[in-house]
């Protein structure tokens, strides 16, 4: 990383130099190939009050240039804050960079196979839940079809089951 620190009406003492350093070392740790960082401290005086402000200019591969501009009393204060608000920006950055996103977006859901012990085997069918149903006429349907259960949205569409019993009686989830 190259660094360049810069005084507007101040004199930049080596402590100061140094602090801005060590600062400006805990952007290292999101490994972001930080190319340059160019740090302007300058100092103020309105109304017979000092101030001192804190630029940091960053320039990062492949994004555009990181300008954080902070004012205060105490010039210690002021690099601490720029610091924490790169901090923050660069976190963001690198949480960006590293969060997953689902390989299958679509929003059909792949279906592998699975054994089951006693079962030959499982077969994948899409559900007709188009319009919500009378209770019923999901019971004809599940009566109709000669399957053992029956998945539909009711009429205040909520997910109901319903299934047959071993004793040819009906239940409802």
């Amino acid at each position: 990383m190259n660094l360049s620190i810069t005084g507007k009406q101040i004199q930049l003492t080596d402590p100061i130099k140094s602090y801005i350093e060590n600062a400006l070392d805990s952007l290292l740790k999101y490994n972001l190939d930080i190319i340059s960082t160019r740090v302007v401290v300058n100092a103020d005086e309105k109304n017979g009050k000092k101030g001192f402000g804190v630029e940091l200019t960053i320039n990062l591969p492949k994004t555009e240039t990181t300008v954080i501009k902070q004012k205060d009393k105490d010039l210690y204060v002021a690099i601490d804050r720029a610091v924490d608000r790169a901090n923050k920006v660069f976190r963001r950055h690198h949480d960006k960079l590293t969060t997953t996103k689902t390989k299958n977006s679509s929003n059909e859901a792949e279906i592998d196979e699975i054994t089951i012990d006693g079962v030959d085997e499982i077969v994948p069918m899409e559900l007709e839940l188009y319009k919500p149903l009378e209770i019923e006429e999901a019971l004809q349907r599940l009566k109709d079809s000669g399957m053992q259960f029956y998945v539909f949205n009711d009429i205040d569409a909520k997910m109901r089951v319903i299934y047959k019993k071993g004793d040819n009686k009906y239940g409802l989830y």
